[in-house]
């Protein structure tokens, strides 16, 4: 890794400034390198990689104790990276760490994941990335979680030119770290999610539906990021922001000349 004087990490996340994930991300990093906290104001769970280009896009010095703490951007994780990379950073940010995120990002989640796009946003924009996520919604420790965040920033600076244009995403089970049977690097899961909703009513007899819970299939398939986080395995999947079906170009080139041209 370079010399922590001349290395610049953009720490962002997608539960708010304040979040004790990113405090203890900035507390860990911060020994490795020269850290800049560049954060959503406020929550911003679930919102994707959604960008704002229909208001102006407000940021203000935030303080904790009467401290600089970073810059709060009442925009999404990825307006942070963009901002954070482009104005915010008075010298070249040399990766990009989201996290760390309170709920896991395995899965389909990854398509709504605030803190996985954020870092998504970061290779778009040249720089290495990494998200962090720890596996539970409840109030945690996340000092386990830091330090293998920090062991894996390395293991990325160090390897940089094989992970070019993908990010790194890294899930860690909520159990003591004694309990973690090991590491392992496997593929996202695919498998449909089934969500559902409990409709109420409210006093002046209007329905609404609150968002109840969610399952998926692949909590079996242990060579898959949801599979082996449930078995209690550290996950780490590298990730594209290329959509692209290739294995499907020519049976749709195909299909569009025989039924279109």
């Amino acid at each position: 890794m370079k010399d922590e004087k001349h290395t610049r990490f953009l720490l962002t996340n997608d539960d708010g400034i304040y979040a004790k994930g990113l405090s203890a991300l900035y507390k860990e990093l911060s020994k490795e390198a020269d850290c800049l906290i560049v954060a959503p104001e406020i929550e911003q769970s679930a919102v994707g990689h959604a960008i704002t280009i229909s208001r102006p896009l407000m940021v203000r010095r935030a303080t904790k104790n009467d401290n600089f703490l970073g810059y709060a951007v009442c925009g999404t994780p990825a307006d942070c990276v963009k901002i954070g990379i482009t104005e915010l950073s008075e010298k070249p940010v040399n990766m990009v760490i989201s996290g760390i995120n309170r709920g896991g990002n395995a899965g389909i989640n990854l398509l709504y994941s605030g803190t996985v796009s954020a870092a998504t946003e970061g290779t778009i924009l040249g720089v290495p990335a990494l998200a962090v996520s720890l596996d539970t919604h409840k109030e945690a420790d996340f000092t386990f979680a830091a330090k293998f965040a920090r062991k894996v920033t390395k293991l990325i600076l160090n390897n940089a030119g094989k992970f070019k244009g993908s990010a790194i995403n890294v899930n860690i089970p909520n159990i003591p770290c004694e309990k973690i049977k090991g590491v392992v690097v496997v593929r996202q899961a695919q498998s449909n999610i089934v969500e559902t909703f409990e409709k109420r009513i409210d006093p002046r007899e209007n329905i609404y539906y609150w968002f109840a819970k969610e399952s998926q299939s692949a909590r079996k398939q242990k060579d898959t990021d949801v599979g082996a986080l449930t078995a209690g395995y550290i996950t780490i999947t590298p990730i594209h922001f290329d959509l692209t079906r290739y294995d499907l170009l020519d049976t749709l080139r195909n299909v569009v000349k025989k039924n279109i041209f």
